[in-house]
């Protein structure tokens, strides 16, 4: 370096910076810099260190040693930023259209940014030492326990929280199984002790009815005609007793109840349980070969009702051809099923299950969901909900639209329910035999519906 050239600086505790960029600014440094022999880096975090156009280290091939010109040999008192490196004065009068300054200034930029550096790492430094000396420590017994006066939510606490109320949830499941196994042993006590008192009855019955018929024919045998004729009274005494004795009838009292086991707790809990088990929900899609000419599927899977021009499907013999119906693709024939329905743009749909024996074909009821034998389904009509099987309709009383509709399947059972998710609330259980496979099954007549998945 030429004796024109500013001091070299150092760090080494509170120093007064020299140079021709901060001269007379002192820095509050500590200790020695960089701590641990670390190298600092001026660019971003993860970029690779580029060229700051410092002087290199004797040994190196560019600049020479001695800090001369490769190319001229004078010495290289000057920095050319566009080609980024240090040149001569001949090359500096070779590059007039280039910033370049002298080599003092540029050095005395390095400096400066290493300052500025240094000073956010200090600062880094120590808010990280006072993260680590006052914020942690003061968490540590929070995390322990529960902190007055709000009771902030800790480890501990958190934990407490959990076990508490599954506790009160065993709890309760555990009254209502009791309760509910005492219903189901009271029940079929009643069933069996109507059997045995129904046999008792009957038995006696027909062991009177039997001495009856001994003494008729008896009377009829043994007497002679003036016998028979002053008996007619005693025969008709016992006439009349066998009349009294009626014909047994069947009666639904005789037979267990399975209602008996009926909780609304219970089944809450229990399709609560079901939409929370991945083995029971189901991932089913709408089976376009069977879409109705007033409907369509968008690119997000929605089922959605054409308002203005109805589609030119061609005409599979499953395809719906007047009403705006659609099947899923998959069918259930055993087992506890459930799916997930967005419905909250609609307000006009159907879902619910078939059998796939149901007629596609015309505008009559054997097509239409809800109005034949084929087809159960819960239906929405502006602000009227309804469930309807075989043209029979029940009104279902709802305080708000539910945005989602859950169904759950319980084939053998012979349980369809409709749940709100969102409110934990049935909205309606029907209860039928079924006999043969069934499909999901949906109708939208305004807006679209999505599964949920």
């Amino acid at each position: 370096m030429s004796e024109e050239q500013g001091p070299l600086w150092a760090i080494s505790g509170p120093q007064i910076w020299a140079g021709s960029g901060r001269v007379g600014h002192e820095e509050p440094w500590v200790g020695e810099w960089p701590p641990g022999g670390q190298e600092i880096s001026l660019g971003a975090p993860g970029e690779e260190p580029g060229d700051l156009g410092m002087i290199p280290a004797a040994g190196t091939s560019d600049p020479q040693p001695g800090g001369t010109c490769r190319e001229h040999g004078g010495p290289l008192l000057w920095f050319c930023y566009p080609e980024s490196r240090l040149i001569c004065q001949q090359c500096r009068n070779r590059c007039q259209n280039h910033r370049t300054v002298p080599l003092e200034e540029r050095a005395a930029q390095i400096r400066n940014k290493i300052v500025d550096r240094c000073e956010k790492l200090q600062l880094q430094t120590a808010g990280i030492q006072k993260y680590l000396g006052d914020t942690l420590p003061a968490k540590t017994p929070r995390v322990a326990m529960v902190v007055p006066p709000f009771g902030q939510a800790t480890a501990r606490a958190a934990r407490e929280l959990v076990i508490q109320r599954l506790n009160l949830i065993r709890t309760v499941c555990d009254n209502e199984e009791q309760r509910l196994l005492e219903e189901v042993h009271a029940e079929e006590e009643r069933a069996q002790q109507g059997i045995l008192t129904q046999r008792a009855h009957w038995s006696d019955s027909a062991l009177k009815l039997s001495g009856i018929r001994t003494d008729l024919v008896d009377m009829l045998t043994k007497l002679d005609d003036l016998n028979l004729i002053s008996s007619a009274e005693a025969i008709e005494e016992r006439t009349e007793e066998a009349e009294g004795i009626l014909e047994p009838q069947e009666s639904d009292k005789l037979n267990f109840n399975p209602n008996c086991v009926q909780s609304p707790m219970l089944k809450r809990l229990w399709v609560s349980s079901v939409f929370c088990c991945p083995a029971v929900c189901e991932d089913i899609t709408f089976d376009t070969k069977t879409m109705g000419p007033l409907l369509a599927l968008t690119e997000d899977k929605a089922l959605t009702f054409l308002q203005k021009k109805a589609k030119n499907y061609s005409d599979e013999p499953e395809r719906f051809n007047h009403w705006p119906n659609c099947f899923a693709t998959g069918s259930f024939q055993g087992g506890v099923h459930s799916w997930k329905v967005n419905v909250e743009k609609s307000g006009a749909y159907k879902l619910g299950v078939a059998y796939g024996s149901m007629a596609r074909k015309g505008s009559g009821n054997d097509s239409r969901l809800g109005y034949n034998p084929d087809s159960w389904v819960f239906s929405r009509y502006d602000k009227d909900f309804r469930f309807s099987h075989n043209s029979e309709h029940q009104a279902v009383e709802l305080l708000r639209s539910p945005k989602h509709i859950g169904v759950v399947l319980d084939y053998d059972v012979g349980e369809l329910i409709f749940y709100d998710p969102g409110a934990c609330v049935v909205l309606h259980t029907h209860r039928a035999r079924f006999h043969q496979p069934v499909f999901p099954v949906f109708a939208v007549a305004d807006e679209s519906i999505a599964f949920v998945q």
